[in-house]
């Protein structure tokens, strides 16, 4: 297509190919220049500070359960709802700070605004651990019960973290795709990677996060590793404003939100008129008319959202009476995710269990090194997990891609939906594999007691379930932030990166959930499965549960699945796709 483009206007194509016409413009609010914006040159500064983020919130997330255990003194059973709780909430307020920057902020500018609030959230845990009056204990090593108000600081420094997340996640990675253009091939193609490459970097950061960080946490001092991650987040911030001149920036339109309601309103109001028989009656607003949008194709799905207009008079229609094709299609795609958000709940459930229960496991293990005496720290573990999950990017870019082009003509090589399967796939046998590890562990303390069973075991015994999770998590996890930022409107991208986020928020609140109801039902009907630790619990019946729970939910994905209609973008209105088209003789027309 481009070739027949230069042989018939070669002027015009060195000119689109030099400019970037995708709504987006330069630092200087003009126009931006192919050649010195965006693309990966852009996406380097982007993934820095990403990187330097999560190496600040797995340094704390992963080792949290073991601060509240050993630092605060709650038993197992509150700091695993403590921790989801965070974490739930950490996931979930991304979708105010993605709305906030797709309607008024702007995601550059949201970035920076929520990097400033992570920054005070790590300068109070720093201050919880050093200043006098807010420190845990005088004698830290004796202490049984801290000070409350060192709990009040340091509970207040997480959660400004969970807000500076909620701004920086949704609007971070959807800047860094904002710089691929998706009218220019070879952009497009960079941007199917720039998923991949970008969980790369995340999973470097994780992997420096829970060995680095958390070594100076379990030999040093919490405190001085909070004021590493303050220093990295910092510079990283300084990197990132370095890059202002290469970026792509999108000009915030207002809520995404009100031209669906709108569009709602006004099928609520036509919903007695039938549907035509005609699309040339379809209504548009096209190229000519000032339109600057991507149009989507008309489908058929959802047919009582509609509503109709005079076309001669189509400039006097109010919005709430009238809506084009595309806003009807954007609410579309929006209740059609909706099956596929709830059926990623048991994916996030399992994932959430990586933090809590299996950090948990591995701190009452076997963790010496060789004979030269070297404990690995509990949250260390996790970096098994995060290589299994760089591994599993690189080999889907890398090796699959390629041959799954040719064999399925698809240029990600499988659908989208296809590998968020895949990745489901991998927690379930990441469940069957943790309940027999578990199983075997509960085995060793039976036999040698308490103190001496666990120990009896190898913390690596657990590298097999944090392998597959990462694993999983390469195919899911990468999935779920491609679908929700492809998926979603072109307005509502940090939004849809928000919903990403939240699969895992509300797992980590149903997670909690469902450990309350089965320490419940359990305890009524005999010993509860969730007990004050873990020789005293059976994690893993607790394992076995949310296999099947998965495995049923997998079935469930799949029917759903296969029936999933993709967005579709096309070049001209809708009506205008059809031969035939009427001229404007005042007859109704409809969406």
């Amino acid at each position: 297509m481009e070739k027949n483009k230069v042989d018939e206007n070669p002027e015009e194509f060195n000119y689109e190919m030099k400019w970037v016409r995708d709504s987006s413009l330069d630092h200087k609010g003009r126009v931006p220049l192919r050649a010195s914006t965006g693309s990966w040159k852009a996406s380097l500064f982007i993934i820095a500070i990403e990187f330097s983020e999560r190496l600040s919130y797995f340094g704390i997330a992963t080792s949290l359960v073991i601060y509240l255990t050993k630092v605060l003194h709650q038993d197992l059973k509150t700091a695993v709802k403590n921790v989801n709780y965070w974490s739930g909430v950490t996931t979930l307020i991304p979708l105010l700070g993605g709305f906030l920057a797709d309607a008024y902020l702007g995601r550059y500018t949201a970035v920076i605004a929520s990097c400033i609030v992570y920054l005070m959230g790590l300068v109070l845990l720093s201050l919880s651990w050093f200043l006098p009056g807010f420190k845990p204990c005088d004698h830290p090593s004796t202490c049984t019960e801290p000070r409350r108000i060192h709990e009040v600081v340091f509970f207040l420094g997480i959660y400004l973290i969970s807000v500076g997340t909620g701004g920086h996640k949704p609007s971070l990675e959807s800047f860094g795709a904002d710089q691929f253009d998706d009218n220019n091939a070879k952009e497009r193609s960079q941007k199917m990677s720039f998923f991949n490459w970008w969980n790369s970097g995340l999973c470097s950061g994780i992997i420096l996060g829970v060995t680095v960080i958390v070594y100076v946490q379990d030999h040093v001092n919490w405190g001085v590793a909070d004021i590493v991650l303050t220093g990295v987040m910092a510079v990283s911030l300084l990197i990132f404003l370095i890059g202002r001149s290469s970026y792509r920036y999108r000009t915030p339109i207002g809520s995404p939100l009100t031209p669906m309601l709108q569009v709602i309103v006004a099928a609520i109001s036509k919903r007695k008129l039938p549907y035509p028989s005609n699309p040339t009656q379809l209504y548009e607003v096209s190229k000519s008319e000032g339109n600057s949008e991507r149009f989507l194709a008309h489908t058929k799905k959802l047919n009582p959202f509609f509503s109709y207009k005079i076309r001669n008079i189509a400039e006097k229609q109010s919005p709430w009476r009238l809506a084009t094709v595309t806003k009807v299609e954007e609410l579309k795609l929006i209740i059609n995710m909706i099956p596929i958000w709830v059926f990623t709940l048991p994916f996030g459930i399992c994932a959430s269990q990586t933090s809590t229960f299996f950090i948990k496991q591995g701190a009452i293990m076997n963790r010496n090194i060789g004979n030269n005496g070297f404990v690995v720290p509990p949250a260390s573990i996790f970096t098994l997990a995060a290589v299994g999950m760089i591994l599993s990017v690189t080999i889907y870019d890398k090796l699959l891609v390629p041959v799954l082009r040719k064999l399925t003509g698809n240029d990600r090589g499988i659908s989208i939906l296809q590998r968020i399967g895949i990745g489901m796939v991998f927690s379930v046998i990441t469940m069957i594999v943790a309940a027999l590890v578990e199983k075997k562990r509960l085995e060793a303390v039976e036999m040698n007691g308490p103190l001496k069973g666990s120990l009896s075991m190898s913390a690596l015994w657990l590298a097999p379930q944090f392998m597959i999770i990462g694993f999983g998590d390469g195919f899911a996890l990468v999935g779920l932030q491609e679908y929700f930022y492809d998926q979603v409107p072109d307005s509502m991208r940090s939004l849809g990166i928000a919903l990403y986020l939240s699969v895992i928020g509300a797992a980590s609140f149903l997670s909690s959930l469902l450990i309350t109801i089965v320490d419940h039902v359990t305890g009524k009907i005999g010993k509860s499965w969730i007990g004050k630790d873990l020789n005293s619990s059976r994690l893993d019946k607790f394992y076995w549960l949310l296999a099947a729970i998965t495995t049923l939910n997998l079935f469930m994905f799949v029917i759903f699945a296969r029936k999933y209609n993709y967005k579709n973008v096309q070049k001209v209105a809708a009506a205008d796709c059809y031969e035939g088209k009427s001229e404007d003789d005042g007859s109704e027309t409809w969406v």
